[in-house]
């Protein structure tokens, strides 16, 4: 009894892999979420060493993310049980950052779309409109 070995061809599959992973639109979307990454982090600290201090102040020296609510002691090792609605506000904040920031950027970008799309094209070389005068004209009679 003989045995074969199929051997499967990689190289279709390899180079349509290639083709995908190159494409515009996913190098674009792994360098958008580097820099989304990199700019959650900026604004984590925004939030937490700029905005929240002086909220806190003005609420009473009150720090949110001491803000919890105890739901089981800490018995020996295990630690105490607690619902963080502090880290929950904090968080809220950060995201209405980043998404006013995100809309800002957006908005910037679909302003300058519209102004190129909204310029007119440049007049056409005087040989055309010279030409063009001539085919009316000819069209006339």
């Amino acid at each position: 009894m003989a045995y074969f070995r199929v051997k499967p061809n990689i190289n279709p599959m390899w180079k349509e892999f290639k083709e995908f992973a190159m494409r515009g639109n996913v190098v674009d979307l792994a360098v958008g979420i580097v820099i989304g990454a990199a700019f959650g982090k900026i604004v984590t600290s925004f939030v937490n060493d700029i905005l929240m201090p002086p909220i806190g102040l003005l609420l009473g020296g009150m720090d949110f993310t001491e803000y919890k609510v105890l739901l089981k002691e800490a018995v020996g090792d295990t630690p105490a049980v607690t619902l963080n609605y502090g880290l929950f506000i904090q968080t809220i904040v950060d995201f209405l950052i980043v998404a006013a920031a995100i809309f800002l950027v957006v908005k910037a970008m679909n302003t300058l779309k519209r102004k190129e799309q909204a310029a007119p094209p440049p007049p056409p070389p005087a040989e055309v409109q010279l030409l063009t005068e001539i085919r009316d004209l000819l069209k006339k009679g």
